[in-house]
């Protein structure tokens, strides 16, 4: 195998600021990361409204029926990936394939996992010792989605191609639109005729009031303008000219193959960290009673609010990692995935000092309802301590959001996941598990600081893995580039005034060359 990786592509050269380039890339796709989290947190807002049994069964079906789902996007996620990088080596012909491969893993996979689970999932949650109420409201929104699923993971694919291509605002388009039809079919299905009468919302005279179950067909109804926006585009005329979008929609093997191979690993890390993650809510949590449940999932909500964005930061590293290291500049791509870096970090500690600052008034938000004043004080103290175990780590958990983003980028996907799947395990539930039982005095306290020790490891653990730089030692693509006569050997990127300088003298006297830190 040759370097050829490390010889920058002429027709791709860094211009203007670092910043901008990250932030043009970023704000799109943040953008949908947080329309995701808002409309979530609008159908939590929402769903609180019926009661706290709600909240919590909603929290529980929700976690549990991603669990499958999670698995699948982390091989979606390579999707991503392998397009950056080959637009980066100007291969944008060899991207369709790519689409169409992660289409048609999302279609298998609802197939043959997740209409499965939908099956499964009553026992799980009989198991774990819910009440039979609790277990009937979460099993029923929990299949609904499960059904829907074909949808969610064959967006997932068209979002990470597009990513992947440099478009993400197409993305952003179609989640703003999903999540404005979701909203609008959670107040219709959820209230029914009654509406919302304190926000002066009315009803539609005949419409059956559906509590939870008219929340998970909304999310389903919204989830479908999500996917066929973008699909949309990809089989219009400008696309079926420019990468072949409409002639490559056969089951490609070889691509289907590269997305497994590739994405087995972050599709353990993606599940593995929502099985312990359900586990830590449901089963470490969920055996202290449903006031501590639903001030879990209050507060999980607001996660969301804080990390989201970061993941969208994260997304966008990925395809600028991956982009610039198509183009043979890992120079470049350390320093966007720094530039990001910083970017998530400052977001996520001003949500910190929030969360810190206003516990208690936030976790009100989700109080709401047919609730008892005793349930509704309990609701408020537990949920202002857990938010403050959560204040602690948010500053790390931007480190390892944007870290892994950036390995997934360059194609380092084994040794992270194998690695994040083993944390969770000794530390979210192991730890978690331990405190819980050898301190039962700190009832839902104890799983937090498990949770907490996990993220910060994770945290250091990432950086220090894409800052050690063994994944330049990582090749995904052939370049489409001119032979030079040079070789270079695999490593850390050359010095000034080396064949690969000479290089970019020749194409361009005008082309600059930024240091790392830019």
């Amino acid at each position: 195998m040759t370097a050829s990786r490390d010889i920058p592509s002429p027709d791709l050269q860094p211009s203007g600021s670092g910043i901008r380039e990250v932030w043009a890339q970023a704000w799109p796709t943040v953008a949908t990361m947080t329309s995701y989290t808002v409309m979530g947190f609008i159908d939590a807002v929402m769903v609180a409204r019926i009661g706290p049994l709600e909240v919590a069964a909603q929290g529980n079906g929700g976690i549990w029926s991603f669990n499958p789902i999670a698995f699948v996007f982390g091989v979606l996620t390579v999707v991503n990936t392998f397009v950056a990088q080959n637009v980066g080596a100007g291969n944008r012909d060899r991207t369709a394939r790519y689409a169409w491969a992660g289409i048609w893993l999302s279609v298998a996979a609802w197939l043959f996992l997740l209409l499965p689970w939908a099956l499964l999932l009553p026992y799980g949650f009989a198991a774990a010792g819910h009440e039979p109420e609790l277990i009937e409201l979460e099993t029923n929104y929990a299949q609904i989605l499960l059904l829907g699923g074909v949808l969610l993971v064959t967006g997932k694919a068209m979002s990470h191609w597009f990513f992947g291509y440099q478009r993400p605002r197409v993305i952003t388009i179609s989640a703003i639109l999903a999540n404005i039809v979701n909203v609008v079919a959670n107040g219709i299905l959820i209230f029914g005729e009654a509406g919302i009468p304190e926000l002066g919302i009315p009803g539609i005279p005949g419409t059956p009031a559906l509590g939870l179950v008219g929340a998970a067909i909304g999310t389903v109804i919204g989830t479908a303008v999500e996917v066929l926006v973008p699909l949309a585009v990809f089989l219009g005329p400008g696309m079926a000219r420019e990468v072949g979008s409409r002639a490559n929609w056969r089951p490609d093997l070889g691509a289907m193959r590269d997305l497994l191979r590739l994405g087995w690993p972050a599709a353990l890390q993606f599940g593995n960290e929502m099985i312990c993650w359900g586990i830590f809510v449901t089963i470490l949590i969920g055996r202290f009673g449903t006031d501590h449940l639903t001030a879990a999932w209050a507060v999980i909500r607001y996660m969301h609010l804080s990390f989201m964005p970061a993941v969208g930061f994260s997304v966008a590293t990925t395809s600028l990692v991956g982009k610039w290291i198509g183009a043979g500049r890992p120079d470049v791509a350390v320093n966007r995935a720094r530039i990001a870096l910083g970017l998530a970090v400052g977001y996520m500690s001003v949500c910190a000092i929030g969360f810190f600052v206003f516990r208690g008034s936030l976790v009100g938000v989700f109080v709401d309802g047919d609730v008892t004043a005793e349930s509704r004080d309990a609701i408020l103290s537990i949920g202002a301590t857990m938010l403050i175990w959560a204040a602690v780590f948010q500053t790390m958990d931007a480190v390892g959001i944007v870290y892994s983003g950036a390995l997934r980028g360059a194609g380092d996907t084994v040794w992270p996941g194998v690695v994040t799947a083993i944390l969770g395990w000794t530390f979210l539930v192991g730890l978690g598990a331990a405190v819980v039982e050898l301190f039962p005095g700190l009832s839902s306290t104890g799983p937090w600081i498990g949770a907490t020790a996990y993220i910060l490891i994770f945290g250091v653990v990432m950086g220090v893995r894409f800052e050690r730089g063994r994944w330049r030692q990582i090749q995904l693509v052939e370049e489409k580039r001119p032979e030079i006569g040079v070789r270079l050997p695999l490593g850390p990127a050359a010095p000034a005034m080396d064949a690969a300088s000479s290089y970019r003298d020749l194409v361009d006297d005008s082309v600059g060359q930024p240091p790392e830190g830019h």
